[in-house]
């Protein structure tokens, strides 16, 4: 039988101390290094549409073209399925890229062919031709409203899969509702800060050419230009009359002015739109989400004071 004396016992639990010690220690070192990892952690940039809590994601790139092949549908009058539609086909066929390949000579974000008639190589490559070439085929598609999604897409495209469109059907959906204006603040997008702002002058020509390339000569206004308040600007759109809309019809203005609002949300990684305002909610990068202001708060962001019913103020980063 053998014993410990009291010195090798004392050695022992000082050594037992120490390792405990120094556990202690790397764990404080991992928590507060988990806890630096944690302050530093990138954003996840991605845009939301829900509605009848149902919701979809796109990456900002795709909300971008999203925004464009559903207001399009809406500048030219035609009903939010037509947009339905143009997105679903969009992302069956470029998954809302604007690709500079594809099957044969297809090109662009609804994969149209050239040789087919669609137009030049540039032409069926720029956004805003393709998209109006598609929508021009479309209204040619008797009942193309009573339709399954897939089916009219089909009538339009004639693709090899004819039912490639029908997994796409929900999301357009969602987003289209969003971009047309028939959900109001169903769509968010969380950002990263604006990394490089411009000059207000520049900045908000860039947002101004946005808004004519997608929405086409609605009245706007800008604010803070040479003189941007906490190094911001805005443009206000007036949206009534969206599509040939009736100007004086209060329901369509509020609807009008919802489509333009979340477009502009939806392309803000584009325009480095920070907050938009409409209809008394505000979305701001910061927040991510859509709420309302208190009624003392000078609009957002500094952009000054709420806009009127029917318009839209989008204020943008500046250097």
């Amino acid at each position: 039988m053998t014993g410990r004396t009291p010195h090798r016992a004392r050695r022992t639990l000082l050594a037992v101390t120490g390792v405990v010690a120094a556990g202690a220690l790397a764990i404080g070192g991992v928590v507060v290094g988990l806890k630096v990892l944690d302050d530093r952690r990138p954003v996840t940039e991605r845009c939301t549409a829900a509605v009848d809590g149902t919701s979809a994601d796109l990456t900002p790139q795709q909300a971008d073209v999203a925004a464009l092949v559903a207001v399009t549908a809406e500048r030219r009058g035609m009903p939010a399925r037509a947009a339905t539609i143009g997105l679903a086909t969009a992302s069956a066929e470029s998954h809302l890229r604007n690709l500079d390949h594809g099957d044969r000579d297809s090109l662009g974000i609804f994969q149209q062919r050239p040789s087919q008639g669609w137009g030049t190589e540039a032409e069926v490559t720029d956004p805003v031709h393709a998209t109006n070439a598609f929508y021009d085929a479309l209204e040619d598609v008797d009942g193309y409203t009573r339709m399954r999604v897939t089916e009219a897409a089909q009538a339009v495209q004639r693709s090899a899969f004819p039912e490639g469109y029908a997994p796409h059907a929900t999301r357009s959906g969602i987003w289209a509702s969003a971009l047309t204006g028939w959900s109001p603040a169903a769509l968010t997008c969380t950002l990263r800060d604006v990394a490089q702002p411009a000059p207000a002058p520049d900045a908000v020509a860039e947002l101004e050419g946005r808004v004519v390339r997608d929405l086409g000569d609605l009245p706007t206004r800008t604010a803070g230009v040479g003189a941007a308040p906490q190094g911001r600007a805005g443009v206000e759109v007036d949206a009534r009359g969206l599509g040939g809309t009736d100007p004086g019809d209060a329901s369509a203005a509020a609807r009008s002015a919802w489509s333009v609002a979340q477009w502009a949300v939806a392309t803000a990684s584009t325009t480095d739109a920070v907050a938009v305002a409409v209809d008394g909610q505000v979305w701001t990068r910061e927040s991510a989400a859509w709420s309302r202001p208190d009624e003392d708060d000078d609009g957002p962001a500094g952009a000054g004071p709420p806009p009127a019913p029917g318009r839209v103020a989008v204020t943008v980063a500046t250097s």
